[in-house]
């Protein structure tokens, strides 16, 4: 049986299955809270996990510097052990007083290494009941895997996580995490090295040592998981003048990462620092990561580099998802949940998705899960002002918290919604950003959302048909082919729309409703 003739719910858009978020395993992962201690911070998050593509319900980290000065004295940081088990009191009593379950908390490389890291751990315990797991290097390199995994089910490639005092690499092979190896190339540990040769020849050698274990089977994609390769990333983005700020799923290629390293050892690092709003505590730490991530690449030698915002945090959210949740398109399932929590016809999205894709005979399966993406949020933003729903949704779209989009990916979707709501788009205080979107490409997410927009003006119920629409680009025609039903919706605004939607496609147009006569539109 067809999915668009059927009200059944069981039955949805084929590879995605049905939307499982009510079901009592999803809905489990509401409201996780994870601590990471960690080398140079300390952090809690609390995911809405229930849609796969989670939201961070609450996000906060104190820069604790556990680690510092652990070279020299093997043990914590007397400062930094003040500022995390302060850290800690305040965070389990936000937690409880959210009503958040029992937390999880994991500690890496500073509170392993550290010969007073059990005195430690004794102490958090002892004042906030609160039980941390010391982690090894080979767990901490899974978890981090496990978190690329949340925003890009079935990856491959070489995930490499940076953190205050160590750094781990893990393979990553048709979704699952391969062989792992961690090393000390934190950037904390390299600035207590008095020795600038010395620093350089103990990368050099480390580095060289990490590409022996791990093989030839690192693929030749490199997903960058840590603050201070986020910190690089974004000097990248200024050094280039690119328009959208978004960290996850930001593309470097080797050329340019090369570059944005010089660049960063040439400039006033305070006077970037400030450009680039990054906190002085992790711009202290950059100069360091730059040789690291520039003996990587050499070594490795990826021919794409990805950002991931996603790490050992989220893997750790990910290690509590069903099977069934964790195959789930983060990007769908996320939209779905939108729909269902904000939509004023919650289920038309799918509805909708059917009337539109005539017009994309030809779309790549990865062009079909934007567009579903596309007529799932199509009415999310309702309680906007009339007057900006089109920034709103855009802007969402380009910024929002969404797993399994490149950034041209999320243009697309936001040109797309913009024009659920609008007909122009010249003279947008986002127009820098469409340029990340070639013409032909900006022009189909322009179709996409005036066919949205009319299909919003046809509603008959969720799970109804009010039409149909066929297109020939080959003879420039489109027709609107209404069910009698929906005839009585088709007034002069849905005309006006289906006439804006034969412009953007240069067709000449046809309205009838079905059984009658055809009528060519004016």
């Amino acid at each position: 049986m067809d999915a668009r003739e059927t009200a059944d719910d069981t039955i949805d858009w084929g590879p995605f299955g049905r939307p499982i978020f009510n079901d009592p395993k999803a809905r489990a992962l509401s409201r996780v809270g994870v601590i990471d201690v960690g080398s140079n911070s300390v952090r809690l998050v609390i995911f809405d996990g229930a849609a796969r593509s989670p939201a961070y319900f609450y996000n906060e980290k104190i820069m604790a510097g556990l680690g510092a000065g652990m070279a020299e004295s093997g043990r914590l940081n007397p400062e930094g052990r003040v500022r995390a088990l302060s850290a800690i009191r305040r965070f389990v009593a936000l937690a409880k007083g959210l009503d958040i379950g029992p937390l999880t908390a994991v500690a890496t490389a500073a509170v392993r290494e550290a010969d007073d890291g059990p005195e430690f751990r004794d102490d958090v315990l002892r004042e906030t009941g609160l039980k941390i797991w010391v982690i090894d290097g080979q767990e901490e390199a899974r978890l981090s895997a496990q978190g690329v995994l949340l925003g890009w089910p079935s990856s491959y490639g070489l995930v490499c996580d940076i953190g205050g005092s160590s750094m781990e690499l893990a393979v990553l092979l048709e979704g699952r995490v391969g062989r792992r190896v961690t090393s000390g190339l934190g950037p904390l540990k390299l600035r207590e090295m008095t020795s600038k040769k010395k620093r350089r020849a103990f990368i050099k050698d480390t580095v060289d040592d990490l590409f022996t274990k791990m093989g030839e089977e690192t693929g030749k994609r490199l997903f960058l998981v840590g603050g201070s390769w986020r910190a690089i990333a974004r000097i990248d983005m200024e050094r280039r003048g690119y328009p959208l700020t978004v960290l996850h799923e930001y593309r470097m290629t080797p050329g340019r990462v090369s570059k944005t390293l010089k660049y960063i050892e040439q400039s006033d690092l305070s006077e970037l620092r400030t450009r680039c709003n990054i906190s002085d505590s992790r711009m202290s730490l950059v100069p360091y990561a730059v040789h690291v991530l520039r003996d990587v690449v050499a070594r490795f030698k990826p021919k794409d580099i990805a950002i991931s915002s996603y790490g050992i945090r989220e893997g750790m959210l990910y290690e509590q998802m069903p099977s069934e949740l964790r195959e789930r398109d983060p990007l769908i399932e996320a939209c779905r949940f939108a729909e269902a929590k904000d939509a004023r016809l919650p289920g038309f999205g799918r509805t909708l998705y059917y009337f539109v894709m005539p017009l994309f005979g030809r779309a790549s399966a990865q062009r079909k899960r934007i567009i579903r993406a596309a007529c799932l949020l199509h009415d999310v933003s309702w309680r906007a002002h009339p007057d900006y729903r089109h920034e709103v949704v855009f802007d969402n779209a380009t910024r929002a918290n969404l797993g399994g989009l490149k950034h041209s990916e999320r243009v697309f979707l936001g040109i797309a919604l913009l024009h659920r709501y609008t007909n122009k788009r010249d003279g947008s205080r986002f127009e820098p950003l469409f340029g990340l979107l070639d013409p032909h490409d900006q022009r189909s997410a322009e179709v996409l959302g005036k066919a949205m927009r009319l299909g919003a003006m046809l509603w008959i119920k969720a799970d109804e048909q009010p039409g149909t629409l066929k297109y020939s680009a080959k003879s420039d025609q489109l027709e609107l082919i209404l069910k009698e039903a929906a005839s009585p919706l088709f007034g002069e605004v849905a005309r006006a729309r289906l006439d804006s939607l034969a412009a953007s496609l240069g067709a000449d147009v046809t309205v009838r409703v079905k059984g009658a006569r055809r009528v060519k539109a004016d």
